[in-house]
């Protein structure tokens, strides 16, 4: 049934110039119900939440590490993944709070593949129901490993499916200056990260922070799937990520001190998660490296304001062209999206970062 003759078929040619078709959507609540959160997720998820509040407000000195795929297209590649991060994570507990990136939703400059929710089968086919049922499985399996997740929120109805299994959202650099993303970030329950911009504008973020402080009134969904008006408290956990930009990176020291400068003249907390790729890596996914080196050494030496850093990485290195309905060609463990690091690459960087964290304890 079209749009228009749902609604009054004598004035269809009102709605349907555009829309093609309108098909069920399952609600949250039949998704979360289908793939449930027992008490033991959710204690690592209150976990991971609090984790990363205590880091981002200087609670906890370890560094707090976001890495994992530039974004997910194989669940059991991904699940492979955390098996290995989870491993590491224990191992540097003390000194890193480790959070797996497990993003689901693609922003696209123009067109292309557009995350696992949306085209789940990787063929333009767009079963977004099984993409939900997919991606939220996928959260509970990773969760079971005692390892937090991260998630990009693009879509503004897809939180309401996947959320109480997210310890970190981001808002990406495309959506930075969006109202409704802020709205959405001031909604959230866990700590959110905001960009700068594509080009480099870190006030948009700052601006970003601020107004997902404040309490909002707008409309949404329930879990039921029905219209809604959704008030909000305010988010006090959102934060700026520096991402670079077209006009060149942001992750030196400069950088971090004229970014805190701008969200103290906002009265807002000094803290920046540094993000390692995207502008600051050049869009070389080796380069994350040298983000990692120098930030290393300025924690080493004393550096608080940095508080956290995003990697992209996965089990091989670099990226994969994918031929949608060709998803058996491609090979295992490497992104169809941005280049990432290789496992054991990233092993080694988490290494140097523990290390830093713990040479800047015995300076204190």
């Amino acid at each position: 049934m079209t749009l228009a003759a749902a609604i009054d078929s004598r004035h269809a040619d009102l709605d349907d110039q555009r829309t093609l078709s309108v098909s069920p959507l399952r609600s949250p609540a039949e998704v979360r119900r289908a793939h449930p959160i027992d008490d033991a997720l959710a204690d690592t998820v209150r976990a991971g939440r609090k984790a990363t509040v205590d880091v981002l407000n200087g609670a906890d000195d370890r560094l707090m590490v976001i890495v994992g795929p530039c974004s997910v297209h194989d669940t059991g590649a991904a699940l492979d993944y955390a098996r290995r991060l989870a491993a590491k994570a224990d191992e540097l507990g003390d000194r890193l709070h480790i959070v797996m990136r497990v993003y689901f939703e693609k922003p696209r400059t123009t067109l292309g593949w557009k995350g696992l929710i949306n085209d789940p089968h990787l063929d333009g086919s767009f079963d977004i129901n099984t993409g939900l049922d997919l991606g939220r499985q996928l959260l509970v399996d990773i969760t079971a490993l005692g390892l937090p997740v991260a998630c990009e929120f693009l879509d503004p109805i897809t939180p309401q499916y996947i959320a109480d299994l997210v310890s970190y959202g981001a808002i990406g650099a495309r959506t930075a200056a969006s109202q409704v993303h802020r709205q959405l970030s001031s909604a959230l329950s866990m700590p959110v990260g905001i960009k700068n911009g594509t080009d480099g504008d870190v006030q948009v973020a700052v601006d970003g922070v601020r107004a997902a402080a404040a309490s909002h009134v707008f409309p949404g969904t329930d879990l039921e799937g029905r219209s809604a008006l959704i008030r909000t408290a305010g988010n006090p956990d959102c934060h700026v990520i520096l991402r670079g930009g077209t006009n060149g990176t942001n992750f030196d020291a400069a950088s971090v001190a004229e970014a805190c400068l701008r969200l103290e003249k906002a009265s807002l907390p000094e803290r920046i998660v540094v993000d390692a790729s995207h502008g600051n890596s050049k869009k070389d996914h080796n380069k994350q490296v040298d983000v990692v080196t120098d930030i290393a050494e300025r924690i080493a030496g004393g550096e608080t304001h940095t508080v956290g850093l995003m990697m992209e990485s996965f089990i091989v290195a670099g990226r994969q062209d994918l031929t949608l309905g060709r998803s058996d060609d491609l090979a295992y463990g490497q992104s169809i999206t941005d280049a990432c690091l290789d496992w054991d690459t990233t092993a080694v960087q988490l290494e140097r970062l523990a290390a830093a964290v713990a040479e800047r304890r015995t300076c204190a």
